[in-house]
């Protein structure tokens, strides 16, 4: 059976490129949010396998669904994949499970995808 990976990105070419990318890849089935408050609606419906965020995103950030999703499902693993340089640290205090930087490739965030399903 497919796992299931939830991509949130305000940005659609983005989400559909990783949601092409990694159903090529790999046996997995994208769902799509267009913001965070969307990614934290969504994801408690669905219960995705593992669940990849924006930081930047409208009406909720990816640091405030990071951290509300963290506290209603902690098992469920969340990458960030953003182009802002953010620290280690501050990466795991919000909840983040791995960091994957856009400018380094949707085939680092693939890799990341694999190892933590």
């Amino acid at each position: 059976m497919p796992k299931r990976v939830l991509i949130a990105d305000d940005n659609a070419i983005v989400r559909n490129t990783v949601k092409n990318f990694l159903t090529m890849e790999m046996d997995v089935v994208c769902e799509e949010a267009a913001d965070g408050s969307e990614a934290v609606e969504h994801a408690n419906q669905s219960k995705p396998d593992l669940i990849i965020l924006d930081f930047a995103m409208p009406k909720m950030s990816g640091a405030e669904a990071a951290q509300a999703l963290k506290r209603s499902m902690p098992e469920v693993p969340i990458v960030l994949y953003t182009l802002f340089e953010i620290p280690i640290k501050m990466v795991r205090d919000i909840g983040f499970d791995a960091v994957v930087s856009k400018p380094n490739g949707i085939t680092k965030l693939a890799e990341c995808v694999r190892r933590l399903l």
